[in-house]
């Protein structure tokens, strides 16, 4: 069996192995946490077990849904905010044409996003966009309540029973949130949407595995049975501690570098396709390690773009960071550099390559540079950009990343600094129930 594999040698120069190895009792017993829900966080470790327990009739049901979706609509809009958009994102871009876009392909819809801000321009454009058009609703909340998923669904609901009329609108609507309660479970319940649950405890950032990812990836047209069955081999390969535990060595390995005063960790990729996994990787880690005034901080950078923009400071900056750096084996593609008789460019003696040959030059290349300026990275290989690898890596940074939390001492499972600018913008916008807040900040502001 082809799986993803973790290389860490590029680290040994910063720290060695016996400083890995010595993390090895905490790494342990934060497994053993994880397994027997005794740590803090506990009640929200739905995502262990979850690609395993996830039923096959689910995974129908959702594509049957998605197929629905794709025949009857030529845009779908997935509304939702952080963890209830950037898996889904994250992987529907990993496997898509890039320019998917501009093709207007007649027999798949274009999976677009709103809720994940508040910009006035992005949401006109997009109900500028989407007049005239055919368009479906999945809306992911467990609240109904969040304010950018809301007021963007407020605006969508309003627009889709305008054009289809208010049956064919419920009809294209999907609501994924609360089992029984929650101001969308009500809506739902009343407009008669297809419904499926957020479970209590699965956070939004661990839901991608859940309706909330496994929807929209597959009204974009793939195969979520791969890509829970890839997340099904990593939770096997990661359930008990051990010197074959690759969460388990990544979760040490970025402590020990932490403990030896790196203090940013950075998600390399050299694909452009994983962009927007690197966003979902750095809410995860940001979100779940950023507590009690500790946590490395996550970054991500696109290869070799970015060399051109970050390399300098990277290179020759503050030795305060590390890398991890995606690299994935196969393209789907081959590109071969042709011959130019001029060759005013010079690029003659590379002709009769593969690009790809290049780029994991680039990268080797990269990786070495970077070790020789302090720079210690670790290597995360991927067989190809296919459901059954990217379901095998969202697993591996997942359970390493509840692994990682413990061994830094923090719960990896909240998320209680999010609520403080809500509070801050509630009480601005004189939200009722804030008003001593609103008087309070109105004071603060004079």
């Amino acid at each position: 069996m082809k799986s993803i594999k973790l290389d860490i040698s590029n680290v040994l120069g910063t720290v060695n192995e016996a400083e890995i190895q010595a993390l090895e009792p905490e790494a342990a017993a934060g497994i053993d946490k994880i397994n027997n829900a005794s740590g803090e966080g506990s009640d929200f470790l739905g995502w262990l077990d979850l690609p395993s327990r996830t039923p096959a009739s689910l995974l129908d049901d959702i594509q049957a849904t998605a197929e629905l979706l794709r025949k009857e609509c030529e845009v779908v809009v997935a509304i939702g905010i952080g963890g209830s958009y950037l898996g889904a994102k994250a992987v529907i871009e990993a496997l898509s044409d890039s320019f998917a876009p501009y093709r207007h392909a007649a027999d798949s819809p274009a999976v677009l996003f709103a809720g994940q801000n508040i910009g006035e321009d992005y949401l006109y454009e997009l109900q500028d966009f989407l007049k005239n058009k055919k368009f479906g609703i999945i809306v992911i909340s467990k609240s109904g309540t969040t304010t950018e998923p809301a007021i963007a669904f407020r605006l969508l609901k309003e627009q889709l029973e305008r054009q289809a009329g208010k049956a064919a609108a419920a009809r294209l609507t999907v609501a994924i949130t609360d089992a029984k309660r929650g101001a969308l479970r009500t809506l739902a319940t009343e407009e008669g949407y297809k419904t499926y649950v957020i479970e209590d405890n699965v956070g939004g950032r661990f839901s991608v595995l859940t309706p909330v990812g496994l929807l929209p990836i597959a009204v974009a047209g793939y195969d979520i049975k791969a890509l829970v069955a890839g997340a099904v081999e990593m939770e096997n390969a990661t359930r008990n501690a051990g010197a074959g535990n690759m969460s388990q060595l990544y979760a040490q390995t970025r402590n020990a570098l932490y403990r030896a005063g790196k203090k940013t960790e950075i998600l390399v990729n050299y694909n452009p396709k994983l962009h927007f996994f690197g966003e979902w990787w750095k809410q995860l880690y940001g979100e779940s390690e950023g507590k009690d005034n500790k946590g490395i901080f996550p970054a991500a950078v696109d290869n070799s773009t970015d060399l051109h923009s970050m390399g300098q400071w990277i290179q020759e900056g503050e030795r305060t960071i590390f890398e991890t750096v995606i690299s994935v084996e196969e393209t789907q593609h081959k590109v071969v550099i042709p011959t130019d008789d001029a060759n005013l460019d010079g690029l003659n003696f590379i002709a009769g390559t593969n690009v790809d040959h290049v780029n994991k030059m680039a990268e080797l290349g990269t990786r070495i540079a970077h070790v020789d300026g302090g720079v210690p990275n670790m290597r995360i290989t991927v067989p190809a950009l296919k459901e059954q690898y990217l379901g095998q890596l969202i697993y591996f940074f997942e359970k390493a990343c509840g692994i990682s939390g413990y061994i830094l001492g923090v719960n990896p499972f909240n998320q209680p600094g999010v609520e403080a600018y809500k509070r801050n913008m509630f009480a601005l916008l004189e939200k009722p129930g804030y008003e001593k807040e609103t008087e309070a900040i109105k004071a603060r502001l004079g």
